[in-house]
């Protein structure tokens, strides 16, 4: 089960409420943040953008590939670990816009995870620390730590354990 809080609206659906729960100065400074920092080749520049002024809290030695794609409203809302890979155009969200309701949820992941790319992480999940997610997943619940998970619905390809014994 993710982690999210809900918030429901009344009227028009929570997308068309966006402005009142997040400023919109706050979208504008992040939407440029992320889009200079996805085309950057410069590793370093990019986690330097990412804590300076997206308030996330990333380990050391961790490598954002190029083109992936941060939560624009909520960026502070992600943390990840030390010596972690997240692979190309892979998109990281802490929000959820529905009709009736928003959600949001922070994103934790984990030390030493591998993330491939085109995944898709969805607010309110955990991937825990050694975990690999193959490419083109969606993550829509907790990835076990040590787990290597995969597919659309993601499930679980080799536990930590299995994946000790294939080594």
């Amino acid at each position: 089960m993710r982690r999210t809080t809900r918030y429901p609206v009344t009227g028009a659906n929570s997308l068309w409420h966006i402005y009142k729960t997040v400023p919109f100065w706050k979208v504008v400074k992040n939407f440029i943040v992320i889009q200079l920092a996805r085309y950057t080749p410069f590793l370093q520049m990019k986690n330097w953008l990412y804590r300076t002024f997206l308030r996330i809290d990333i380990g050391p030695e961790t490598s954002f590939a190029l083109m992936v794609m941060l939560d624009i409203m909520f960026p502070e809302k992600i943390k990840v670990g030390r010596n972690t890979v997240i692979g190309y155009n892979t998109t990281i969200l802490a929000h959820e816009y529905l009709i009736k309701e928003y959600r949001l949820g922070d994103v934790v992941i984990g030390d030493e995870v591998m993330i491939g790319a085109n995944t898709t992480i969805l607010p309110g999940v955990i991937i825990g620390d050694g975990a690999i997610v193959s490419a083109g997943t969606l993550v829509h619940k907790d990835v076990p730590a040590g787990a290597f998970v995969g597919g659309n619905p993601m499930r679980v390809i080799y536990t930590k354990e299995e994946m000790e014994q294939r080594v």
